[in-house]
This record gives C-alpha cells, sequence and structure tokens, in this order.
C-alpha cells in the first residue's frame, strides 16, 4: 500500500469512528503514521484528503464553511462527504 493510499485509510476509519456530524484534524492522521516526525507527514496528509475530497468521500472545512484545499489559509477540518462509505 502506497503512503498516500495508507493516509486515505487512516483518514475514513477516523472519520467512521467517530459520529456523523464530527470532523479530524489532518494532524489526528500524522500524529498515528508519523512518530514523532508527524509534522512531515501534514503535507502528504493533505494531498491524500484533496483526493478523496475530489472523489466525493469528504469535505474541508473551516469553522462551518466548506473551502477549498487549495486556497485554505490556516487551519482546516476533515469531514465526511456525500459520498462517505
Amino acid at each position: 500500500m502506497t503512503g498516500a493510499a495508507k493516509y486515505r485509510e487512516v483518514i475514513v476509519e477516523k472519520l467512521a469512528a467517530r459520529a456523523p456530524s464530527s470532523s479530524i484534524c489532518p494532524s489526528d492522521v500524522a500524529r498515528e503514521l508519523g512518530d514523532e516526525h508527524w509534522r512531515d507527514l501534514m503535507q502528504p496528509v493533505r494531498d491524500a484528503a484533496q483526493q478523496l475530497v475530489d472523489a466525493g468521500t469528504v469535505i474541508i472545512t473551516q469553522g462551518s464553511e466548506t473551502v477549498d484545499l487549495a486556497t485554505a489559509k490556516g487551519p482546516i477540518r476533515i469531514r465526511r462527504g456525500p459520498r462517505f462509505p
């Protein structure tokens, strides 16, 4: 399994383990997979989240607003999208 596939898998697993209205931070995934070097995984996790956005599996939010990850500034959250399994 490639890194991106693993990141996508963990994003979906973490969201599935929470209430449907809950969200996760990309750092939740990076911390789980990256031990003390988790910060190095933040961009790859965000890239994996974008792949899931493209598939409709998740959405990216800031506060209560859905945002475009490519232009979002600051902290983001990942939530279930319209095609979440």
